[in-house]
């Protein structure tokens, strides 16, 4: 399965990282050409949007939840025409709304990680649509492994229980 990365900051770098144990087949890009450094790194491919859109079957949605309709409006051509899985760590953007700006009803993962998952001991909270066969919700979960911990919610409580988790390690940080 390629997985493909679009942006590739803290979160996304460390999924990346983690994906890297299961699969060597990514590619990732961003805006700023700081990616290349993790494609050496993880020696996969640095590339642009639109090979991503138009050759992965799974593709990361890794950019901050203002910059997600710069990102995908040029993709969604490609998005319709391929209907990979998307998953989003877009805070507050929920799954209907990825597919509005997507411009095509596809299969969506939501996901809300912790820092954690960098050291592979992260707590990462997920829903999905309909759209989302189990056997491609399993795969899913097995290339996830190394990240930690993964934890079935419904969508309407993604954002609260993220910031649980994701202020819990920090509170915990402290001591």
């Amino acid at each position: 399965m390629k997985y493909g990365f679009i942006g590739c900051g803290n979160m996304g770098g460390a999924i990346a990282r983690a994906l890297s144990k299961t699969t060597n087949d990514i590619m990732v890009t961003d805006r700023s050409g700081k990616a290349r450094q993790l494609a050496e790194e993880l020696g996969c491919e640095y590339t642009d949007p639109i090979t991503i859109a138009s050759s992965c079957e799974r593709i990361f949605l890794a950019v901050k939840p203002q910059m997600m309709r710069q990102a995908l409006s040029p993709l969604r051509k490609y998005l319709r025409e391929y209907k990979p899985l998307l998953i989003t760590m877009a805070a507050g953007l929920e799954i209907s709304t990825i597919q509005d700006l997507a411009g095509a009803e596809l299969p969506v993962i939501r996901i809300m990680p912790n820092t954690p998952v960098q050291v592979g001991k992260g707590m990462t909270l997920y829903c999905c649509n309909d759209l989302v066969d189990e056997e491609t919700l399993e795969d899913f979960l097995d290339d996830m492994a190394f990240t930690g911990y993964m934890d079935e919610i419904p969508e309407h409580l993604v954002d609260s229980a993220g910031v649980v988790s994701g202020c819990g390690p920090a509170y915990m940080y402290m001591f």
